[in-house]
C-alpha cells in the first residue's frame, strides 16, 4: 500500500473515504499500513477507524479493520480472495517451492497462497501431494509434466466443501491422520501472537490441525496483510510453526515479535 501525490495532506473526511475504499477493495487493512500510507500518527488512524466503525462503514478488528460483515466468523469465497495481493502470494510461492525436493511427500492446505505454490510444483518429479483443496488438486491434474517425466502424485481428501473450496470434516480428518508428510504448507486467514494461525471456519480449523499433527515440518505461507487478523478458530500456535514465509511488507515490530515465536522467518521479495 503506497501513498500517491493526491493523498498527501488530505483532510480527515477525505482520508476516511480513502480508507473505506481500501477496505472494500481489499477486504481489510492494518493500522500500520494506513499510518505509512497517509503519513499520520497511529492515534489519528485509530480515531478514523473508530469514527468509520460508528458510522457502520467498516468493522474494527485487532490491528486494523475489515469490511462490514467480515467478522471473525466471516468466510470469503476463493474467488474473492484470489485477486488480493497476487504479487505477494506469487513471491511467497516462489520461495516456498525452492524448499520442496523431488520425491518428497508434502501437504498443501486450502488457500490462495497454497494455490499459487501448487502452480510452481507441477513439474517436480516423484512428488506426492496431499491436499484438501479442490482447486489445488485441479491445478495439478490439469498440468502435464513439461519434460515428459512423472509429475506429482496427488491425493485429494474427501469431505464437505466450504465456501473457500476446502474439503473438511470427519472424512477429511481421518484421511489426513492416516498419513505422514515431510512438510505441510499452510495458508491462513489470520496470524497473530495471541491466536496463532486462524480461520473463520470451525471445521476447517479441525482439518488444519490434523495436517499440522501429521507433518514433520510445519511451514506457514501468508503475506504480511494477515498479521494481526484473527479468525474464529485457531489451528496452530506460532510456536508450532517451523518456518513462516511472508513478504518484506511485514513491519519491523511484527518481524521482531514473529521471530521470537516461530522457528524461522523468511521474507520473500515481491
Amino acid at each position: 500500500m503506497t501513498q500517491t501525490d493526491s493523498e498527501r495532506g488530505l483532510l480527515a473526511g477525505q482520508r476516511r473515504a480513502a480508507i473505506v475504499r481500501e477496505v472494500r477493495e481489499r477486504g481489510g487493512v492494518r493500522v500500520t499500513e494506513l499510518v505509512d500510507r497517509f503519513r499520520v500518527s497511529d492515534m489519528t488512524i485509530r480515531r478514523d477507524l473508530d469514527a468509520l466503525a460508528r458510522a457502520g462503514q467498516l468493522e474494527k478488528v485487532h490491528g486494523g479493520a475489515v469490511a462490514v460483515g467480515e467478522s471473525s466468523a466471516f468466510e470469503p469465497g476463493f474467488e474473492a480472495k484470489a485477486d488480493r495481493d497476487t504479487a505477494l502470494k506469487e513471491a511467497i510461492a516462489q520461495s516456498a517451492a525452492a524448499l520442496v525436493s523431488p520425491g518428497s511427500a508434502i501437504a498443501l492446505s486450502a488457500g490462495t497462497t497454497t494455490y499459487a505454490l501448487a502452480g510452481r510444483l507441477t513439474a517436480v518429479p516423484g512428488l506426492t501431494v496431499v491436499t484438501n483443496s479442490i482447486r489445488i488438486a485441479e491445478r495439478f491434474y490439469a498440468a502435464a509434466s513439461p519434460n515428459g517425466g512423472p509429475g506429482p502424485t496427488v491425493v485429494l481428501t474427501g469431505g464437505v466443501r466450504t465456501p473457500s473450496d476446502a474439503l473438511v470434516g470427519p472424512v477429511a480428518d481421518a484421511a489426513i491422520r492416516s498419513l505422514h508428510f515431510d512438510s505441510v504448507f499452510l495458508g491462513s486467514h489470520g496470524i497473530s501472537p495471541e491466536a496463532g494461525l486462524s480461520t473463520p471456519n470451525l471445521a476447517e480449523a479441525e482439518t488444519n490441525r490434523a495436517l499440522v499433527a501429521s507433518a514433520r515440518r510445519v511451514i506457514a505461507v501468508a503475506d504480511h496483510t494477515k498479521w494481526g487478523l484473527t479468525g474464529l478458530a485457531g489451528f496452530a500456535r506460532l510456536s508450532d510453526v517451523d518456518l513462516w514465509i511472508t513478504d518484506s511488507g511485514l513491519s519491523e515490530d511484527a518481524r521482531e515479535t514473529a521471530a521470537e515465536l516461530v522457528g524461522d522467518l523468511m521474507l520473500a521479495e515481491a
